[in-house]
């Protein structure tokens, strides 16, 4: 592996580069114009590891105009095989309560106009997203959040908006009535563009807020950009412990079809 590589992309804020040691910033430029800021390089137990900040290092990008396409590709030229990665979510079960983490294996796409993938032909590609998150990676981190006994959650369908406002309480509580367990502005198209790319993608849910709809039932008080950031940041260090435990542990192959994805995608 040369001195620009990493087998490991972390995508989050600045707040997850403490975990590394000898990190080095580096400027990738993609096809698909600039990536959401420089990339951190460095080390976690022995293992290269890329950093990108998704909203930019002082999150000035909103979540409707983040290059998701620039930030995959950016990842995947630097030699990354796995992302591990993790969202603000909002709560639409009364169960699922803040502070908790939240192992997302489902999502549900109500975003409009964001690009969502490579392929615009000549070559027709469709990639298989029915079970979008890596196997292998999320039976790592539930048997690790076990271990370090944190609040958690092993599924989670996570319904992604497309911001940057939040949602009415007609709309969260459909949601909620759907079935469906948390909110983010941000889970698609990383997930998808990811699995074009076959590489391996799990995500961590931080719970920072009830949406709205609960409101309506009485459960919480309405979502606030303020009461995120403050829960968020309060919880962060669980996100890392279950990071850092996680890259501990990972096999070094993986035994998962992330990496095939594209096998049978095209006529």
């Amino acid at each position: 592996m040369t001195k620009n590589q990493a087998e490991i992309g972390i995508i989050g804020g600045s707040g997850f580069y403490d975990l590394a040691t000898n990190l080095q910033e580096i400027k990738v430029e993609t096809p698909y114009g600039a990536p959401s800021g420089m990339i951190a390089l460095g080390e976690i137990v022995g293992r290269k590891v890329a950093f990108l900040p998704r909203h930019s290092k002082n999150h000035e990008i909103p979540p409707h105009l983040i290059n998701f396409r620039a930030n995959i590709w950016a990842l995947k030229s630097l030699g990354v095989e796995r992302i591990i990665t993790s969202h603000a979510v909002g709560s639409l079960q009364a169960e699922y309560q803040p502070g908790d983490l939240v192992i997302i294996d489902q999502f549900v796409d109500r975003t409009k106009g964001r690009i969502d993938t490579f392929y615009d032909g000549p070559i027709a590609t469709h990639v298989s997203t029915a079970f979008p998150y890596c196997p292998q990676i999320r039976e790592l981190a539930i048997r690790e959040a076990q271990r370090l006994k944190l609040a958690f959650h092993k599924t989670g369908t996570m319904v992604v908006i497309q911001g940057p406002r939040f949602s009415t309480a007609a709309e969260s509580l459909w949601f909620t009535q759907m079935g469906w367990q948390v909110i983010s502005m941000t889970g698609y198209p990383e997930v998808a563009l990811a699995r074009e790319k076959e590489i391996c993608y799990t995500a961590i849910g931080i719970v920072t807020d009830y949406d709205c709809g609960l409101v309506s039932e009485g459960k919480a008080q309405p979502v606030s950009a303020e009461e995120v950031i403050r829960v968020f940041k309060s919880n962060i260090d669980k996100v890392k412990r279950l990071m850092l435990t996680i890259i501990e542990n990972l096999p070094s192959k993986r035994n998962c079809p992330c990496g095939k994805a594209l096998a049978q995608a095209r006529f």
